[in-house]
């Protein structure tokens, strides 16, 4: 996942406002009692979250798989004057010099963990990461957005130097998601460069977050809507959730 994609990812995600779920996930944090200290954001892809966590949180690294990302993460975070470690990392692998505060897995990190052995993983990853009571703190797109929002459709988006076929699909049984994005890209010469982006997710349940979260040793595991601190509704397109380590 993410080789080419990682050079036009940022013109894809531009319309994702990401001032407003840095300060949304700086609230959730402070709720959670882990507003200070050092933070680790998993899945932090190209950085731009990562940049305006910052902000709040100057003791934050970026944690990503993909080498392509953290480059453009690296080059966008030292143009912007910001000194954050960016490491690259598998998170359900994620292990770090010393603990911290608070964890943060954003933008579906987590729905593309599409098997319990993995949710499992990076939720035991990230509570040995974490100080006695710290936070992890993730959102998903929700089960309505995959299956009913979004769905099995194509869709198409044309711009003056790029443009992209989407084709997804959903399965009910398995609840998996499955994208094919179809990407061009026109040079400087007005001819097109095609890249090919194949990715799955799966609609995690609330059932199932909240008994992972609690096999892996966390509890005051809260679920919130969209960027709000009430419960999510019926057809709400993303969670918010947030957890406590426990103490033992």
């Amino acid at each position: 996942m993410y080789t080419a994609f990682a050079s036009v990812y940022d013109r894809l995600m531009a319309d994702v406002p990401y001032r407003e779920w840095a300060d949304y996930y700086g609230r959730l944090l402070s709720l959670y009692g882990a507003g200070q200290g050092a933070v680790v954001e998993c899945a932090c892809g190209t950085g731009s979250l990562t940049a305006e966590l910052a902000k709040q949180f100057p003791r934050i690294t970026g944690v990503d798989l993909s080498g392509d990302m953290l480059a453009v993460a690296m080059e966008k975070a030292r143009n912007r004057g910001l000194s954050i470690p960016f490491i690259r990392q598998d998170m359900r692998r994620l292990a770090l010099p010393r603990r911290v505060n608070a964890v943060l897995c954003t933008c579906d990190g987590v729905n593309y963990l599409t098997k319990e052995a993995d949710a499992l993983a990076f939720f035991r990853a990230a509570r040995e990461a974490l100080r006695p009571g710290g936070a992890l703190v993730f959102d998903v797109s929700a089960p309505y957005k995959l299956e009913k929002e979004l769905g099995t459709c194509t869709r198409a988006l044309t711009d003056e130097d790029i443009a992209y076929i989407w084709q997804s699909a959903y399965d009910e049984d398995t609840a998996l998601f499955d994208i094919r994005m179809d990407i061009f890209v026109r040079d400087e010469a007005g001819t097109y460069r095609r890249i090919v982006e194949e990715q799955t997710q799966r609609a995690h349940t609330r059932e199932e977050l909240t008994g992972w979260l609690r096999k892996s040793g966390f509890e005051e595991i809260r679920f919130f809507g969209d960027r709000t601190l009430e419960e999510p509704g019926e057809k709400e397109l993303r969670w918010h959730i947030a957890a406590k380590r426990n103490e033992d």
